[in-house]
């Protein structure tokens, strides 16, 4: 019994160190991707960016983490809400009448080669949302990044404190067993 306690203890201490090695570098590598990757864009701050409430960034500083990229996400909709004068996407009518006017009745709307004119105020919505979806995608990805190296450097310290355990168990009078006597 005690070499398969010995076997077993030792190698769920080396699978644990071993997955907690894994993921640390998994994590690492993540992060520096998502980093190379917001860096690889040329994002510069806005020169509004330290108007803006709840952005913590100068006005050129260069965008190169999640933390960042989720701040200029926040500049996007400061802009995009400026630019629809206040309005959400679902606050925007969908189309133009012909005196320009917005609706959302399709038979009230003008129409071009048959088909109702779009109102292109909606146009900044989807602009907007396409590139703060990235951004706060980094931010998610970075941060997910950090867990895993979290969760693996708390891998590797279980298994190194399993290992221990493993071995101080496996010297205690239980497992040490008296040769029979004659």
């Amino acid at each position: 019994m005690t070499k398969l306690f010995r076997f077993g203890g030792y190698l769920a201490s080396t699978v644990l160190i071993l997955f907690g090695l894994g993921a640390t570098v998994l994590g690492t590598l993540g992060f520096m991707e998502v980093r190379d990757t917001i860096a690889r864009e040329n994002i510069t701050a806005t020169p509004d960016a330290a108007e803006i409430e709840g952005v913590n960034l100068e006005p050129g500083e260069e965008i190169n983490t999640g933390g960042e990229a989720k701040e200029f996400a926040e500049i996007i909709r400061t802009h995009a809400l400026e630019a629809t004068g206040g309005r959400a996407f679902a606050e925007i009518p969908r189309y133009l009448t012909e005196t320009g006017e917005e609706t959302n009745d399709e038979s009230a709307a003008a129409t071009q080669d048959g088909r109702p004119v779009e109102n292109p105020t909606r146009s900044i919505w989807n602009t907007a949302t396409a590139f703060t979806t990235a951004l706060n995608t980094a931010y998610l990805a970075e941060q997910i990044a950090l867990f895993t190296i979290a969760m693996g450097v708390a891998l590797v310290l279980v298994g190194v404190g399993f290992l221990v355990l493993t071995i101080a168990a496996l010297r205690s009078p239980v497992f040490e067993r008296e040769a029979p006597a004659s």
